[in-house]
C-alpha cells in the first residue's frame, strides 16, 4: 500500500528524471511533451533507430508508466503505436523482455539508463525476428508485463505466467 510519503517522493523524482529528459536525452530519444501535460506518472519518448544499426531511420515510441512506488518499484515500460520492432526480445504487443524491467531493477536506474539499455538492445540486433513464442505469449499475457515471469538465460528468455 503507498502513502503520501511514498507518492511525494515518487513525484520529486519523477520531475527530476522529467527534466533531464528534457535537457540532456539519450541519443535519437525524445520526450513527447504532450504526454506528460495531463499527468507525471505516464510519458511517452520518442525513439529513433540508431545509425548503422538493422533500425536506422525507423521510429518507435516507449510508454513508460510509473507507479507511486517509483523508484523501488521499476516502471512498466513497453513500445506502443503504429510501429512496434521486429527484435527477438520484443513481443508483438509491444512487451519488452529485458532484465532491468523487471528483476534487475535498481532504484540507482533511471528513465535515462532504461532509455540507453533499450537502444542498446536494438543496436546489437543481428537478425529482425520475433521470439518464438510471440504468437502464444500475445494471446496468453496480461496487458501489464510486469505481470509477466520473466526466465533469463544469457540471450535465451521464457515466460511463465
Amino acid at each position: 500500500m503507498s502513502t503520501f510519503r511514498d507518492l511525494g517522493r515518487s513525484r520529486k523524482r519523477l520531475q527530476k528524471e522529467l527534466l533531464a529528459l528534457q535537457n540532456d536525452p539519450p541519443p535519437g530519444m525524445t520526450l513527447n511533451e504532450k504526454s506528460v501535460q495531463n499527468s507525471i506518472t505516464q510519458w511517452i519518448v520518442d525513439m529513433e533507430g540508431a545509425p548503422g544499426t538493422l533500425y536506422e531511420g525507423e521510429k518507435f515510441q516507449l510508454l513508460f508508466k510509473f507507479s507511486s512506488r517509483y523508484p523501488f518499484d521499476s516502471p512498466q515500460v513497453m513500445f506502443t503505436g503504429e510501429n512496434i520492432p521486429v527484435h527477438p526480445h520484443v513481443y508483438s504487443n509491444g512487451h519488452i523482455c529485458l532484465s532491468i524491467l523487471t528483476e534487475d531493477w535498481s532504484p540507482a536506474l533511471s528513465v535515462q539508463s532504461v532509455c540507453l539499455s533499450i537502444i542498446s538492445m536494438l543496436s546489437s540486433c543481428k537478425e529482425k525476428r520475433r521470439p518464438p513464442d510471440n504468437s502464444f505469449y500475445v494471446r496468453t499475457c496480461n496487458k501489464n508485463p510486469k505481470k509477466t515471469k520473466w526466465w533469463y538465460h544469457g540471450k535465451q528468455f521464457k515466460f511463465g505466467m
